[in-house]
């Protein structure tokens, strides 16, 4: 099976890892990085690509040389550079680059100063107090070691959604080909769309449960086969995901697939209102004594309890079962019900317009906003970027483009627009990009200050989070909600896997207050559109409808919108 995206991604971050704690050049170390982030963030597989016969040096960034390398890692799942690189230092240091607090720069200083190459060296110089004297730490960064390396590493280690969907589809669709195998599903908390998985579940159905066992466990990802029954088997894929497979009869199907889909809070509200029937509910159907009244799908289970389906992504136990009693369950937005995308930013306007267009309209989009960088653009190229727009909207090809323009929110809550007139765009999309370690009060007047400027239109991925790198701000989210309601703003829920930034219990407090959300994708590239489908899984679990979601609206509609945020 060929690497996956993020597979090679982890190659080169190691890479520039490596050089940077060799103190290689800064270049060849930064083409690394942004090359990671450029196959991470990927919409399709690279090894699909190389597949196609796709020249892959047509991406920003990628020279023959990262291009043939990247064939490499697809066809090897490593490459010779990466293992020339650690023959040059000893096989335990990249374990240091875990640890929080410590970078690539500060690896080299603790391996070049003091020899230090495994956390429990690290662990011994602290308690010593030699860390502490070395260039760049001091006492406060040591006493922080000192509480990392302490911690125990977390048990319940997350995948990012989008990092789960590159192994699991693979290997669903490698179910799915089996002969005799009818569905293939994965389950749990991917199936449930959260922003992050700890392991899958896939639920299969076949007549021959022996055969697919023995395939699953021959899976070339496959690191360690932990356990193997006739209809079950739990496996460990090389980058540490555990899979659990069961293999059901059609019969049962529909209560294992919404047994395994969870949530445990939501299984256990629905089995007391089994229980109040008179019924049973397990994984192999719905039960009234002995005899099976429900099962063979995910519908009859609900009918069987009195209760209309649940998306999957509302079963969290948090009110969907009053709602759906009352008759009140929300119509969830659908990917069909997106007509655009208000923040895209294509990194070479020109030479890739014409294909973010043609996504669009693949698509069946009817608008896309070209964001533009405010504070990394000189006067011409603005203007030059601008006519390109102009000249794409003239060609009157179904598709309109907008003009929409990214400002960072300095400290004190102005816009950095640098010299741009904002009232040439039709969006000004405003973002926190610095000092997101704020006071949660200084944090929030910041935003809100921003918020009262009389162009603003978008507060772009609202908390700042990396999900598994960066904590959101400390800010006062459902404050910001009301305050864009009032100003007739958007809050953007950034689609990016890394980000999927507003998360879902704001989503559901923005719903309740009446402001409108815009799912966007952040796409640099036009293969990053695909990402939309990330952000409307949590969108649907903050219980958004189309009605909530401002690129829903037709062009006229979108309009008169964006005008309203003037002031």
């Amino acid at each position: 099976m060929p690497a996956s995206n993020s597979d090679i991604a982890k190659v080169f971050d190691e890479i520039a890892d490596l050089l940077e704690i060799l103190d290689e050049n800064a270049f060849r170390i930064r083409a690394y990085r942004n090359a990671a982030r450029l196959i991470e963030g990927l919409g399709v597989s690279a090894g699909q690509m190389l597949a196609k016969g796709e020249d892959l040096t047509e991406l920003p960034g990628i020279g023959k040389d990262l291009a043939g390398k990247i064939r490499e890692i697809v066809e090897t799942g490593t490459c010779a550079a990466r293992e020339e690189l650690r023959k040059k230092l000893p096989a335990t240091i990249t374990t240091l680059l875990k640890i929080p607090g410590l970078g690539p720069k500060r690896v080299q200083t603790l391996y070049r100063r003091l020899d230090i190459s495994t956390p429990e060296q690290l662990y011994a110089a602290v308690k010593d107090g030699k860390v502490r004297e070395l260039p760049g730490f001091g006492e406060k960064t040591e006493a922080a070691l000192l509480q990392a390396l302490g911690r125990r590493a977390p048990a319940d280690a997350r995948f990012p959604l989008a990092v789960a969907a590159q192994y699991g589809e693979p290997l669903r669709a490698y179910l799915a080909k089996i002969p005799g195998v009818n569905d293939a599903v994965i389950a749990g908390s991917y199936r449930r769309s959260r922003e992050t998985v700890g392991d899958l579940d896939l639920l299969v159905t076949a007549k021959d449960s022996a055969t697919v066992m023995d395939r699953f466990c021959e899976y070339p990802h496959v690191a360690d086969v932990k356990s193997k029954g006739d209809t079950r088997a739990t496996v460990v894929l090389a980058n540490g995901l555990q899979v659990d497979l069961r293999v059901v009869p059609r019969t049962s199907f529909g209560a294992a697939l919404y047994y395994f889909t969870g949530s445990k809070n939501h299984n256990v509200a629905v089995r007391r209102i089994a229980q109040q029937r008179k019924l049973k509910i397990n994984e192999y159907g719905v039960f009234r004594g002995k005899r099976r009244v429900a099962g063979e799908t995910e519908q009859s289970v609900f009918k069987a309890v009195r209760l209309p389906f649940i998306a999957p992504e509302l079963r969290e136990n948090r009110g969907e079962l009053e709602a759906a009693q009352a008759g009140t369950l929300p119509t969830l937005v659908a990917l069909d019900d997106l007509r655009g995308d208000l923040n895209v930013s294509p990194r070479d306007l020109e030479a890739e317009l014409e294909t973010f267009v043609e996504a669009a309209r693949q698509r069946t989009m009817r608008y896309l906003a070209i964001t533009l960088p405010a504070r990394h653009m000189k006067p011409a190229q603005l203007q030059q970027s601008l006519a390109a727009i102009d000249r794409a909207n003239e060609a009157r090809r179904g598709l309109v483009l907008l003009k929409a323009v990214a400002v960072d929110i300095a400290e004190n809550g102005e816009l950095d627009a640098g010299n741009i007139a904002l009232d040439d765009f039709d969006i000004v999309t405003g973002a926190v990009n610095s000092a997101f370690d704020l006071p949660r009060a200084k944090q929030t007047r910041r935003v809100l200050r921003a918020l009262e400027h009389p162009r603003f239109t978008l507060f772009a991925h609202p908390t700042g989070r990396l999900l598994n790198r960066r904590e959101p701000c400390d800010l006062d989210v459902p404050r910001v909600i009301r305050a864009a309601r009032e100003r007739k703003c958007f809050l953007e829920l950034n689609s990016q896997p890394e980000r999927l930034d507003l998360p879902d219990v704001y989503c559901r407090v923005a719903r309740e207050e009446g402001a409108l959300i815009a799912i966007n994708s952040g796409a640099q590239r036009a293969a990053e559109l695909e990402h939309l489908r990330y952000g409307l899984g949590q969108a649907r679990r903050g219980w958004l409808g189309a009605k909530n979601v401002v690129n829903t609206r037709t062009v006229a509609d979108l309009r008169a919108l964006l005008q309203a945020t003037r002031l």
